[in-house]
């Protein structure tokens, strides 16, 4: 009896392993995500060349040929390296995007928004598609919800400050692509701190 039962519990852990690994591939192949410090991106932003507008195929629902894979990976790697070096720029003036509050939270998802605008094909520009790319990415960078961040992206002409800080992301990216660093003028710390009080 007590063989039988252990028999079962061993059956149902390796059962429990398979269903672990087989969920891993299925989220892997449907939404990579490969996390990395913020130095490594540091790092990468001197060395990658300038960006190439992404074409119009690029931010789908990432689902479908592989080629739709790669471009949204494009993306996304090279908000990760925007994000990267804006973060540290605003750690190091003591503001900290992880413990922020959430209207802080929003107006990094509104700036992220307009570098996204900025880096995709003029035909992506404000589909819903990119809201759901950038809403996910803000999510897993600062603690926003989607939601929430989807609701501060559809409202954005609302607020002067989200509309503001979109803008000086479109700046910012469009300089970044040209010359590989963000100016003071359209960073993301001088957007939130000259657009709202904090």
């Amino acid at each position: 009896m007590t063989t039988s039962i252990v028999l079962l519990i061993e059956l149902g852990l390796i059962a429990l392993l398979l269903l672990l690994a087989f969920r891993m591939l299925t989220l892997v192949r449907n939404d990579p995500f490969i996390p990395a410090t913020s130095t490594v991106y540091a790092e990468l932003a001197t060395q990658v060349p300038a960006p190439q507008p992404v074409s119009p195929r690029v931010v789908g629902s990432g689902r479908g040929s592989a080629s739709h894979g790669v471009d949204k990976c494009e993306l996304i790697t090279r908000l990760h390296i925007l994000l990267s070096i804006q973060e540290r720029d605003c750690r190091e003036q003591g503001l900290e995007l992880d413990t922020a509050p959430h209207a802080v939270k929003e107006y990094v998802a509104a700036w992220l928004y307009g570098a996204a605008c900025s880096l995709c094909d003029k035909s992506q520009r404000h589909s819903g598609s990119l809201v759901s790319l950038v809403s996910q990415f803000t999510s897993r960078k600062t603690g926003l919800r989607q939601p929430e961040a989807v609701q501060a992206l559809s409202t954005l002409t609302g607020s002067a400050t989200l509309l503001a800080c979109f803008r000086y992301g479109v700046e910012g990216a469009e300089y970044w692509s040209e010359h590989r660093h963000v100016p003071k003028a359209c960073s993301l710390y001088d957007a939130i701190t000259s657009n709202a009080f904090i």
